[in-house]
């Protein structure tokens, strides 16, 4: 089953409130996981980092990224707060660190997994430190190449992640992610250059590429749900409201369903119209006991429970043990 992530983010806005109603929202659109982050601003980036393309256009214009960053966090105190809101409704709470002191904290929260975004895929001393804590681990490869990829699974290895407690997720780390630069393949590719379980952290508009890519094999599904897209803050707009969210959700459940066992053969629901829709040999005309059968005098019409029209040329050339009406179903 599709493990689904509803990544509330920091699309709180710095506001425990609204962290609680991402909570509650994304528990009745289905989600499996609610994910928040975690961060110090001063440690997650210095004073001259630049701010996205995409967040400048839904930021403060003149505000670092830090200052941008800074009025996002959210208080320790408010995570257990999130936690036991968590344990509540139903849901599975967490969060992504993005700093080595956030990862010491969030390693108190006694959490079941751990989550790397794709901008630590090279961050060696976060890589070493979270593969020392021998979780299960969810890795985002935005931006990434396969050799990068390769190197961030030999750290967690090495020092101490098991790889079959490893997921890798195909990203394109852009907001919102044009169609054309999803390259959902690639998921595949990675399947297969690692052996490893796949899914995909979803940065697009709308809902069909998750959907599609559970249907390529995804075992994780992570999308930002905010409570409306328009509310001030850098994620909003790569997000979807809850109403959706609970459509993709339903979409994924039945998409899994549909996808079966993979062996072909009719299934319960459409045994009972075999007869119905497939067809029999078929008087054309009148027949009588001892004429041949012939190209001439014979048919194939519904319904398909008399001889199965791939006996053709056995019956062709042979007597008749009967008299058949014209339309009427042979039988031997």
């Amino acid at each position: 089953m599709t493990l689904i992530i509803a990544e509330a983010g920091v699309n709180h806005n710095g506001d425990i409130l609204i962290a609680h109603k991402l909570i509650d929202e994304a528990a009745r659109a289905g989600a499996d996981i609610v994910k928040f982050q975690t961060f110090k601003a001063n440690d997650l980036a210095s004073k001259s980092a630049p701010k996205a393309k995409y967040q400048l256009n839904l930021t403060e214009e003149n505000e670092s990224q830090q200052k941008m960053l800074s009025n996002l966090e959210l208080e320790v105190d408010h995570y257990y707060e999130l936690i036991k809101h968590c344990e509540d409704v139903g849901i599975e709470f967490l969060t992504t660190a993005f700093d080595l002191e956030s990862l010491s904290l969030i390693e108190k929260f006694n959490l079941r997994r751990f989550k790397i975004p794709s901008g630590e895929i090279n961050n060696y001393p976060y890589l070493r430190k979270i593969g020392d804590m021998k979780r299960p681990i969810i890795l985002s490869t935005g931006m990434s190449e396969l050799v990068e990829i390769r190197n961030a699974i030999n750290v967690l290895e090495k020092f101490g992640t098991d790889k079959k407690d490893l997921t890798i997720l195909h990203c394109t780390t852009e907001y919102p992610a044009p169609f054309i630069d999803i390259n959902l393949n690639a998921m595949k590719t990675i399947s297969k250059t690692f052996d490893i379980d796949i899914g995909y952290s979803d940065h697009s508009k709308g809902i069909e590429v998750p959907i599609a890519a559970v249907a390529l094999g995804a075992k994780v599904i992570e999308k930002h749900i905010t409570l409306d897209n328009n509310m001030k803050g850098p994620d909003h707009k790569a997000s979807i409201e809850p109403k959706l969210f609970s459509e993709m959700t339903r979409c994924i459940r039945n998409i899994e369903i549909s996808l079966g066992d993979g062996f072909k053969k009719p299934t319960p629901s459409e045994i009972k119209n075999i007869a119905i829709v497939r067809k029999s040999l078929v008087a054309k005309v009148d027949i009588k006991k001892g004429e041949l059968f012939t190209e001439k005098n014979l048919t194939t019409k519904r319904p398909g429970n008399g001889i199965d029209p791939m006996n053709w040329e056995k019956i062709i050339g042979t007597i008749s043990p009967a008299d058949f009406n014209s339309d009427e179903v042979i039988s031997l």
